[in-house]
């Protein structure tokens, strides 16, 4: 891991980035912001990667063909209605593109657009257009009312900067992002916002987003279902002044390994804050034979509703995990899993060979009574490893998605 160090700011940590959020009116209870703005002073090298759900937001086409170029100067964002399965779905997305570039000044097509909320309801610009001019007129360091804006049923706001230093300049990465239901790999119900001031061409930093979401959001697991709408963006305005990251290399390496730490971060924020959660789960995956083995392995684990159950019981039923394992699909011996829960509560040793052992039945209760639960599964087949991150599953789970809409 490349040395970085923690910083304020969130999104507007990085040079030339400005931030906005507020109640507009796209969700009716007015205590809730609902639009965010995010710009940069200069047009940034851009990317981004997006659900792999057949049904898409129309804020992800119109977002794709505005990325086709590698670069965009701002992103609008709005939260409680997810445009998606819209007539007019298309349309409201473009023109919250040119209300934007209109009041920033920008082109058009220079304008990213993101939605999230309820799926199928009509969105109209009668709020939106007024909120986008209020929001250019006051711009500012205010990562935080955009944190909050792009929030639904999330209950903490993911937000966070780093400083790190490539060839001996200081640089630096700013996010923000919401999730916390409708959330499983191959990009989860989530949006996720990156900023950076580093220099970088268009390929590298499509390269960065897309090998990283392999080992990052792809690997969070809520609920099972991947929302319509996900979507992650990453803007890299060049103003730290760092030689151009322009291939594999040192400063691509470093530059990597610091966005992991952000990005992973993210994910056991986004997992902890999950839709009536009361636990992180994180399914460590060691000796596999090959790394879609061990993908394959620690997201089964973490995606049971079965493993989820018995972690919010404190009940260490290591059955269910052999069992996740045993349906994966993936190809193991499961005469070789070893399996261990572990928290500050305490570690226990539950399986061995793929056999039970005679472990302390409340030294495993206190273990798994923690809030943050890490189960480590042991292949021995190989140097291979992966990790998932999901959550306990509550009462409160269906509580909340019993009466979404309503």
């Amino acid at each position: 891991m490349a040395a970085f160090k923690e910083i304020e700011g969130g999104i507007c940590a990085p040079q030339g980035f400005s931030a906005a959020g507020m109640h507009c009116g796209v969700r009716r209870n007015r205590t809730k912001k609902d639009l965010a703005l995010i710009a940069s002073e200069k047009r940034a090298v851009s990317a981004g990667v997006f659900t792999q759900n057949l049904v898409k937001g129309a804020p992800l086409v119109v977002s794709k063909e505005n990325l086709a170029d590698g670069y965009a100067s701002a992103i609008v964002i709005n939260s409680g209605n997810a445009n998606t399965c819209n007539k007019n779905g298309l349309e409201i997305a473009s023109q919250m593109c040119e209300l934007t570039a209109g009041c920033l000044g920008f082109d058009a097509k220079d304008i990213l657009v993101a939605s999230t909320g309820v799926i199928g309801a009509e969105l109209t610009l009668d709020a939106i257009g007024p909120g986008i001019r209020e929001l250019s007129r006051n711009m500012g360091d205010f990562s935080n009312d955009a944190a909050e804006a792009i929030m639904t049923t999330d209950l903490v706001k993911k937000e966070l900067a780093v400083e790190f230093e490539i060839d001996g300049v200081p640089c630096r990465i700013g996010a923000i992002a919401k999730g916390s239901g409708m959330l499983h790999p191959d990009m989860a119900t989530l949006l996720v916002f990156v900023t950076s001031d580093v220099d970088i061409t268009p390929e590298m930093a499509q390269k960065l987003v897309s090998a990283d979401v392999c080992d990052s959001f792809n690997m969070l697991t809520i609920d099972g279902d991947t929302s319509t709408n996900d979507t992650l963006f990453f803007m890299a305005n060049g103003l730290a002044g760092n030689a151009v990251v322009s291939g594999a290399g040192e400063a691509f390496d470093t530059l990597a390994s610091v966005y992991s730490w952000v990005t992973t971060t993210l994910c056991k924020m986004i997992a902890k804050d999950a839709e009536g959660a009361t636990k992180l789960i994180t399914v460590n995956v060691s000796g596999a034979k090959d790394k879609q083995a061990a993908k394959t392995v620690a997201k089964a684990v973490a995606s049971s509703i079965l493993v989820k159950c018995a972690v919010f019981g404190a009940d260490a039923n290591w059955g269910r995990v052999l069992c996740a394992i045993g349906y994966s699909g993936a190809d193991v011996d499961i005469n070789k899993i070893d399996v261990e829960f572990v928290s500050k509560g305490g570690q226990v040793k539950v399986c061995e060979n793929g056999y039970g052992l005679d472990f302390n039945e409340p030294t495993a209760r206190r273990t798994l009574l923690d809030d943050d639960i890490v189960i480590n599964i042991a292949l021995d087949e190989g140097e291979e490893t992966s990790t998932s991150w999901g959550c306990d599953l509550t009462y409160d789970y269906v509580k909340i998605n019993g009466d979404y809409r309503t």
